[in-house]
């Protein structure tokens, strides 16, 4: 597919540098217009040229460039007229016949992404939960958001590395070995029943703070570990095993794809790292304590404690220099809470203090997000003050959009299998959905009754729309066959205003995605699908696309480039709820 926002940055790019040769970088503002009357598009750059060129002593008003602008404008396939408004606005309208051809090109060869100018490696850090405690609402939104970045980046081309840096070593597992070496004294032989960790963890963990024996056996527990020392390993695998089976229940469920790589993996490169910084002159002495103090930074690194042991400072610094020396990452994002903001601004400072990349090569980012809140506006908890266990809420999810369906009749209409695959896809589309429309950086409220609303911007709505949208090929009896053969030999009018506004919101899905790859923010795709499904009721409710005798219900007369238009928002559709992770079925 073409983006047509940077098609035209290119055209007015060179009609803006031949109007004022003069400009060093001069602005280029191009965006999509709010209302018909001012075109398609609009070009605002002819007000900042008019600044900068006064800056430089020369007086021009904005029209007179914008006017100059429109001269310079180089042959191109794709504006039809240009006119000046206001101050010094181009009213930017394209050609009909382009948008139409770009439709045609869209249902002959499938969504594509733009070509890539080189393929890229793009490592995402995402879900992370920590071994032997239950994954929290705070572990679903890293979850949710860094599958969909994922998928955004894989769908664009890229190569993407999803990695799961879980919590799988530190002194927390010499207590937990302790305490199993106490309740299953022949685990080495035989597999131990440990069937709820959390309750295991916690009674290791008021055994630790209680029992002065139990706390001394857990530090040698540690060093044991750390040492290798093979049946405290075996002991550590049984607990992270028991633990992975259930982050995959999780998994499973939001279908989320990841290769676990804990902290476990970066131990041995730790010490090349503090050795590598002691190298440079960059380590200070404090307190016993080795610290680095990147330039401009509120806090030092912790490398080495007074104790002699690893922070997770030195793991984070570990797992940089492992991602970009040996993954030989170009982008490396980060998705934890905003939380960890500070922490990761340091990491990322001492890895290029230290060499490791610079930032106009390499992008480092570390893609925050806010707390889910319950409806009181307080941090999401259960009744009695708990943490909410991630599995009961996907259950409460299944429980609610099946009351939701059986509401709406679908037992009636569907195969139990039908209604089962509706089941999951609304359930687990809508807690997605739910994050994902939320800016993420913004805290937001986990509210069942708003996210199954089908009405408004909800996972519910574009759903049932999407599925709308597929039933009318359906009952108009059309196969696939003719769709494809009459997207290759029927021109899509764009004559009415409906079909031209809903013909040009389809060609901006390049655009949109080109704004997230650059912002990483999520919710602008959400905005568009509801924009999107908007515009296309609009269209349907103006324009028949199948025309019915009013008597007998019989179809007199199909509009086949209608159809082609129903078929291309569909596409689009199906395309973007790939990439936000949700499930759309063809009957709900």
């Amino acid at each position: 597919m073409l983006n047509i926002n940077q098609r035209l940055q290119e055209v007015f790019g060179e009609a803006i540098r031949a109007s004022c040769p003069e400009l060093d970088n001069p602005p280029l503002s191009i965006a999509p217009s709010q209302q018909a009357k001012f075109g398609d598009y609009q070009c605002n750059s002819a007000m900042s040229m008019s600044q900068m060129l006064k800056a430089k002593g020369t007086k021009m008003n904005p029209r007179e460039i914008a006017e100059k602008i429109i001269k310079n404008l180089p042959d191109n396939e794709l504006v039809q007229k240009t006119e000046v408004a206001g101050p010094g606005f181009i009213n930017i309208y394209l050609q009909k016949t382009f948008v139409s051809k770009q439709l045609s090109n869209l249902l002959i060869n499938g969504v594509q992404p733009p070509p890539l100018p080189s393929k890229k490696k793009v490592v995402v850090d995402f879900s992370s939960p920590n071994i032997a405690k239950e994954m929290h609402v705070g572990h679903l939104r890293s979850t949710i958001i860094g599958d969909s970045m994922c998928r955004l980046f894989e769908f664009l081309g890229y190569e993407v590395l999803r990695l799961n840096h879980v919590g799988d070593w530190g002194t927390q597992f010499g207590m937990l070995i302790a305490h199993l070496q106490d309740m299953f004294p022949d685990y080495l032989t035989v597999s131990p029943p440990i069937s709820d960790l959390q309750a295991f963890y916690k009674e290791s963990k008021k055994r630790f703070d209680t029992e002065e024996e139990f706390k001394k056996r857990a530090y040698q527990c540690v060093v044991k570990l750390q040492s290798k020392e093979p049946e405290f390993i075996k002991g550590w695998n049984l607990i992270c095993d028991v633990s992975r089976k259930e982050f995959q229940k999780i998994y499973d469920c939001l279908d989320i794809k990841l290769i676990e790589r804990g902290e476990s993996y970066y131990q041995d490169l730790m010490v090349e790292v503090v050795k590598e910084f002691e190298k440079k002159g960059l380590v200070e002495l404090d307190e016993g304590r080795k610290v680095v103090f990147p330039p401009e930074q509120p806090i030092p690194l912790t490398i080495v404690k007074s104790d002699g042991g690893y922070t997770y400072d030195t793991s984070d610094l570990a797992a940089i220099r492992q991602r970009i020396f040996e993954e030989k990452a170009d982008i490396i994002i980060y998705v934890t809470d905003s939380g960890q903001s500070t922490h990761f601004q340091v990491v990322f400072a001492a890895a290029q203090l230290i060499g490791w990349y610079n930032p106009k090569v390499t992008r480092v980012e570390h893609a925050g997000f806010g707390v889910v809140l319950g409806e009181d506006k307080k941090k999401f908890k259960t009744r009695s003050g708990d943490t909410v266990r991630l599995m009961d809420l996907l259950d409460e999810g299944l429980k609610r959009s099946m009351d939701k369906l059986k509401e709406k009749e679908r037992d009636k209409v569907l195969t139990p299998e039908e209604l089962t695959k509706a089941q999951r896809a609304v359930a687990f589309g809508c807690i997605k959905y739910a994050d994902l429309s939320h800016n993420r950086n913004n805290d937001y409220v986990f509210s069942f009754d708003k996210m199954l609303d089908d009405r408004g911007n909800t996972a519910a709505y574009l759903l049932y729309a999407f599925t709308r949208i597929r039933s009318i090929t359906r009952l108009a009896k059309i196969d696939e066959a003719t769709l494809k053969k009459a997207a290759e030999t029927t021109e899509i009018l764009l004559d009415h205003e409906k079909e031209w506004k809903l013909g040009k919101c389809i060609q901006r899905f390049p655009e949109i995605l080109q704004k997230i790859l650059d912002d990483l923010l999520l919710h602008t795709l959400c905005d568009y699908l509801y924009e999107l499904a908007t515009t296309f009721t609009e269209f349907y409710d103006s324009c028949y696309c199948v025309e019915k005798d009013r008597q007998t219900g019989e179809v007199i007369k199909i509009n086949m480039w209608r159809m082609l238009l129903c078929e291309a928002t569909a596409a689009i559709m199906a395309k973007g709820f790939d990439i936000l992770g949700l499930t759309p079925v063809e009957r709900m």
